[in-house]
């Protein structure tokens, strides 16, 4: 039996990484649909309801083509089913109705970075609170720190986000973060894949409510750059990311109320 007592922290995560890599399969086979409804309910599970605002898209198998939701149909009543498949112009290729108009912003930044494959833009209640106050998101915790150094800060509200100025000023501020903090307005995470924008969209309203409620009570005290970014990679491993989306998958598949069921929709 090997002896860890006396390997070093490296060591140790790397030795932790090959364990997870042998007892952690492969992920469910969901179809990109079926990943797609899932997101839209566990993003709405942990409090990014808004109504009609906010828009989570996949990239499609086709160039300049993306799923996301019909436009009047929230993110907890998303099916396999329902989704659409739109081009760059918004038109449907798949499906029945319309999307939401603000999707076009989306289009930039699938455009500027095409490693880009998930994008999850919402209105949560503690990321809109913080967003008003004019301030960068506050990574300084364990629990935060998938966000640390990973969250840039658009400091001006360029309105709705419906013309092609808004796509390309918020993908310019974006950069080579994987998620946004939008003042007076809400979040963004754009990542490659549906499982690691799930983790960033579910820490950064948890991290908007933890930077609130430690405001209130004192100063908050900065973390070394270093830990945070050894903590951020670490919590972005690709297998602990896919457990963690299959975690809290199983919370909504638990309703069981045939929403995966894609009624012979596309892929």
């Amino acid at each position: 039996m090997e002896n860890t007592i006396e390997l070093d922290k490296n060591a140790l995560v790397q030795r932790a990484i090959a364990q997870m890599e042998k007892h952690f399969g492969d992920a469910p086979q969901w179809s990109t649909r079926q990943k797609l409804a899932l997101l839209c309910r566990m993003v709405y599970a942990s409090g990014h309801d808004s109504g009609m605002s906010g828009q989570i898209t996949v990239r499609g198998t086709q160039p300049n083509t993306f799923y996301t939701q019909q436009f009047g149909i929230g993110m907890d009543e998303a099916t396999a089913a329902n989704l659409l498949l739109v081009d760059e112009d918004l038109n449907v290729l798949e499906g029945e109705g319309m999307a939401n108009a603000a999707n076009r912003f989306h289009l930039w930044i699938y455009k500027e970075k095409p490693k880009v494959n998930c994008i999850v833009h919402t209105h949560p209640f503690h990321v809109v609170a913080l967003s008003m106050l004019g301030v960068p998101l506050e990574v300084a915790c364990m629990d935060s720190a998938v966000l640390y150094d990973n969250c840039a800060f658009l400091p001006e509200w360029p309105g709705i986000p419906v013309g092609n100025e808004e796509g390309e000023m918020i993908s310019a501020a974006l950069g080579d973060k994987k998620s946004i903090l939008l003042a007076n307005h809400g979040q963004l995470v754009a990542t490659h894949s549906i499982e690691e924008a799930y983790v960033l969209a579910h820490h950064i309203e948890r991290t908007a409510r933890l930077q609130l409620t430690a405001m209130a009570a004192g100063v908050i005290q900065k973390i070394d750059p270093g830990m945070g970014r050894e903590a951020r990679d670490w919590i972005l491993t690709p297998k602990r990311t896919q457990r963690t989306f299959e975690y809290y998958a199983r919370k909504v598949l638990e309703k069981g109320d045939g929403f995966m069921e894609t009624d012979g929709a596309g892929a």
